[in-house]
C-alpha cells in the first residue's frame, strides 16, 4: 500500500464543519467526510469572516458592466470591496495549499455556476460566473486543484480531482528537494498514470526531464510542474485507460494461461462497453504484479493514484460513465 503525503485543502466551512450557511444549516457531504483522515482541511466561511451573521440576509452577485458586485439586496450593502480585501489577505497568508473544495452556487464560493443578476431584487439572471471569494482564488492559485461539492458527487469528476490532488501534492514534496534523481523516480512511478491522461504530455515531461539543454535544476522543475498541471487539465478518456491496460497486460501475457487471458480481455471489453469501472480491470493487473513480483509495476501509481479507502463508486447519477 502506498504512503501518501497529506494535502492541505481549503474547504467551505459550511460543508461538514460548521452550521454557518445563510440559513444556519451545516451540510453533510460524503466526499469531505471521507477525506478527513487523509487531508489537512482549512475550513473558511468568507461571508462570516466579513461580518455577516448566521443566519443572515441573502447576498447576490449583480452585474455592473463587466464587473460583478457582491450586494445584500435587503440592506442595500455593497460588500464587494470588503470581500475582496478579506480574500486577498486570507489567500496571501496561506503558507501552502494543495486544493480547494467549495460550496457550489454560492455568491462567495461558487466556482462557475453562480447566478449574476441584472439588479438587486426580482431581476433576471444575465450570466453565471465565479463567486467573489473564488475569483480571487483563481488569481492567486491559477493552476490549483479546485472543485465544488456538487460536482464531486459525480464519480468521474471525483476520481479526477483526487488523482490530481494527491499526485500534485506528491510532486510538491519532490520539488522541495530540488534533486533530479527524486524527480526521475517520481516520473518513473507515474509513467502509466500519465500515459492514461495524455501520451503526448508524458513524452514532453520525459523530454524536460532529460534536460538536453542543460538548464538549471530550478528551471527544469518549473517546466516540469507547468507541463504536469497541463496534463491534469482534463479527465482522461476511457480509450486511454484501455490502451494503458493493454500495455500492462502485454508484460504479463507470456506467463498467463489461455483462460486467464480470456478472462482479462472479457473484463476489458465490459469496461469498453461501460458495464464495469476501470477498477475491475486494474485489480486483475495488480494481482498479477504481486503474483509475478514485478517491482516496477507494483510501484506504478496507476494502480493506486489516491488512498484506496477513498474509492467509492457512488454517483449523483448525472452523466455517469465509468472511467
Amino acid at each position: 500500500m502506498r504512503e501518501f503525503s497529506k494535502p492541505k485543502v481549503v474547504v467551505s466551512k459550511c460543508i461538514e464543519f460548521s452550521a454557518c450557511r445563510y440559513n444556519g444549516d451545516k451540510l453533510t457531504d460524503q466526499t469531505v467526510h471521507n477525506l478527513k483522515p487523509f487531508v489537512e482541511f482549512i475550513p473558511v466561511c468568507p461571508e462570516v469572516e466579513i461580518g455577516l451573521g448566521t443566519p443572515r440576509e441573502v447576498i447576490r452577485l449583480v452585474a455592473d458592466g463587466e464587473q460583478d458586485l457582491l450586494v445584500q439586496p435587503k440592506t442595500g450593502k455593497d460588500l464587494t470591496n470588503v470581500m475582496e480585501e478579506f480574500a486577498e489577505n486570507f489567500l496571501a497568508d496561506l503558507k501552502d495549499v494543495d486544493g480547494f473544495i467549495l460550496k457550489n452556487r454560492s455568491p462567495s464560493c461558487g466556482i462557475t455556476d453562480v447566478k449574476v443578476y441584472s439588479g438587486l431584487e426580482k431581476s433576471p439572471t444575465v450570466r453565471t460566473g465565479s463567486g467573489a471569494f473564488t475569483s480571487k482564488i483563481f488569481e492567486y492559485y491559477p493552476k490549483t486543484t479546485i472543485e465544488d461539492e456538487g460536482r464531486l458527487k459525480n464519480f468521474k469528476i471525483r476520481e479526477h480531482y483526487l488523482t490530481k490532488l494527491f499526485t500534485t501534492t506528491d510532486f510538491k514534496k519532490v520539488k522541495s528537494t530540488l534533486k533530479l534523481n527524486h524527480l526521475n523516480d517520481f516520473h518513473k512511478r507515474n509513467k502509466y498514470l500519465f500515459m492514461a491522461y495524455n501520451q503526448k504530455r508524458l513524452k514532453l515531461l520525459g523530454q524536460i526531464l532529460s534536460n538536453k539543454e542543460k538548464r538549471p535544476i530550478e528551471e527544469t522543475f518549473s517546466l516540469y510542474e507547468e507541463e504536469l498541471f497541463q496534463l491534469f487539465s482534463r479527465i482522461p478518456r476511457y480509450t486511454s485507460n484501455i490502451n494503458v491496460c493493454q500495455r500492462i497486460f502485454g508484460y504479463f501475457s507470456p506467463h498467463l494461461s489461455t483462460k486467464e487471458k480470456e478472462y482479462f480481455l472479457e473484463t476489458l471489453e465490459k469496461y469498453r462497453e461501460k458495464k464495469l469501472p476501470i477498477s475491475s480491470v486494474v485489480s486483475i493487473l495488480k494481482a498479477w504484479a504481486y503474483r509475478f513480483e514485478n517491482d516496477f509495476m507494483l510501484e506504478q501509481t496507476f494502480f493506486e493514484p489516491y488512498p484506496e479507502q477513498l474509492v467509492e463508486i457512488s454517483d449523483s447519477g448525472k452523466g455517469r460513465n465509468y472511467s
